[in-house]
């Protein structure tokens, strides 16, 4: 029997696949990581695996001249998407999903920080299983929507929280695999400037990310168990 091969592309060390992982595995996928700090990451060719996840980082995706690991990474991501390569994208990884689709990734209105839940557009997709539920969100930034793809959910203050294309190719502005993480006290030390200017206090987050996290997680894995599911190719 052929290996499924799935590879997680980490942008900084505490955002990880978390939660995701364990639908991912469940869908017969063998799961492989690096980190675009790896010396090695410019020669992986991401249209290799069969399945590709990227996830967030506190980075912008016009940071290139801070980050030139960016402007390697859309390259080879624009290749496997144009090939309708199986992507999924959280956070960051949707914003470079856009960018790699044509789409501008630009700084947004105010920081989106905390337990909400997200407008489902389209009844029938594997959001449906979210719908409701407090997810977290943590980002500044934003995109337009790119061409040929189908809107999937907004919030009050970002209208472009997902996207598909097709069956292969979904773009997660939220956090639905994070709930459980001992990671998450990671992204609070790390995020402490942006919450301080957000004006939202640590202990807050920690009570949201208790009283909301196990129910994000399980609608979350549900989410993404359903998308791998659909999967052609």
């Amino acid at each position: 029997m052929t290996v499924k091969r799935a590879l997680i592309i980490r942008h900084v060390p505490y955002e990880g696949v978390a939660a995701y992982r364990a639908p991912i595995e469940a869908a017969g996928y063998e799961i492989d990581r690096i980190d675009v700090a790896d010396p090695a990451f410019p020669r992986i060719d991401l249209a290799e695996p069969d399945l590709l996840i990227m996830m967030g980082g506190p980075m912008g995706v016009y940071e290139q001249d801070r980050h030139p690991w960016i402007a390697c990474q859309l390259r080879r991501l624009a290749r496997r998407l144009a090939a309708d390569r199986p992507t999924l994208g959280v956070c960051f990884g949707a914003q470079m999903m856009a960018a790699a689709l044509g789409a501008p990734v630009f700084a947004g209105p105010q920081p989106e920080i905390g337990f909400h839940p997200v407008a489902i557009h389209v009844p029938n997709s594997p959001l449906r299983h979210i719908a409701d539920v407090p997810v977290l969100h943590w980002h500044g930034d934003t995109f337009a929507l790119p061409e040929e793809v189908e809107l999937l959910a907004s919030s009050p203050l970002y209208p472009h929280q997902a996207f598909r294309r097709g069956p292969n190719l979904l773009a997660l502005q939220f956090h639905a695999e994070m709930g459980e993480d001992p990671r998450f006290e990671a992204w609070i030390e790390e995020g402490g400037e942006t919450l301080a200017r957000a004006g939202i206090h640590a202990p807050h987050l920690r009570a949201a990310h208790a009283a909301h996290g196990p129910r994000a997680v399980s609608a979350g894995q549900a989410m993404i168990a359903e998308w791998l599911s659909g999967l052609s190719g």
